[in-house]
């Protein structure tokens, strides 16, 4: 049955073009990585595929998978540019980057910075024919670098490119929405390493497993896990008591 699940056609249209797609495929051979996805990761990708039109033998569309990480699914620039430029209310596009030039803050057109300008983010415009106002975006440099061999050899370009992609897919929420880049903040992946931990025990509770399982450590957790003593509570002075304490003391003399 399961076989017969993985080997199970869907058929769909990017382009123009009838794409076949069966989950043995998107495993064997449509998976960058090391490690393997499993069955949820695999329809979700399919599904991906499928619903927005993207054909990932032309890299439209690919899904990572490294170690027992969850699978990373992305969508390439170039599917966003496809998809805005096949709205008929698309007008265009602007980029380019933020830099600090001489103490000022400079925006540039396109990729190209000085040699003497401090990169700090970048910025995109873009334009819908039903919208009086284009969508600008601006974003920062150490929000979304990655600290990787391209960022670091073209630190620009990337930058700009990111922009570019979340101000497409705020001007077309309803055809971008869920898809994101490589390069995006993915809330799907932050939410999913949020909730793996949450799921992983704490300390607290190893330490209690280990007491309740008797342990070789179960005594010195036991003790570690001890609340702290109740401070001692200082009752106030009664006025009687108080005066016959104050007699007590002499008052020194005065020289």
């Amino acid at each position: 049955m399961a076989n017969e699940v993985m080997d199970k056609e869907v058929s769909f249209e990017v382009n123009g073009e009838n794409v076949r797609l069966t989950p043995n495929m998107i495993q064997q051979f449509l998976t960058s990585g090391n490690g393997k996805i499993t069955p949820q990761e695999t329809m979700m990708f399919l599904n991906l595929c499928k619903y927005q039109h993207l054909n990932p033998f032309l890299k439209e569309a690919y899904i990572i998978k490294f170690g027992d990480k969850p699978a990373q699914i992305i969508t390439s620039k170039e599917a966003f540019m496809k998809r805005a430029e096949s709205s008929p209310n698309y007008d265009g596009v602007s980029a380019g980057c933020i830099v600090l030039r001489n103490n000022e803050i400079v925006y540039t057109k396109g990729a190209f910075i000085l040699p003497t300008d401090n990169l700090v983010g970048a910025w995109a415009d873009v334009k819908r024919k039903d919208r009086s106002q284009p969508h600008h975006v601006e974003i920062g440099l150490k929000e979304f670098s990655k600290g990787q061999s391209t960022w670091n050899a073209m630190p620009a370009t990337m930058i700009r490119k990111t922009a570019i992609v979340n101000a497409l897919r705020e001007a077309f929420p309803e055809s971008l929405g869920a898809m994101y880049t490589e390069d995006d903040k993915n809330p799907n992946e932050t939410a999913t390493k949020a909730i793996q931990k949450q799921t992983e025990p704490s300390k607290t509770q190893n330490k209690l497993a280990d007491i309740i399982g008797g342990g070789n450590d179960a005594t010195n957790n036991a003790r570690e896990l001890e609340t702290e003593p109740e401070p001692e509570i200082i009752e106030p002075i009664e006025q009687d008591n108080a005066e016959e304490i104050e007699g007590t003391f002499e008052q020194p003399e005065l020289l």
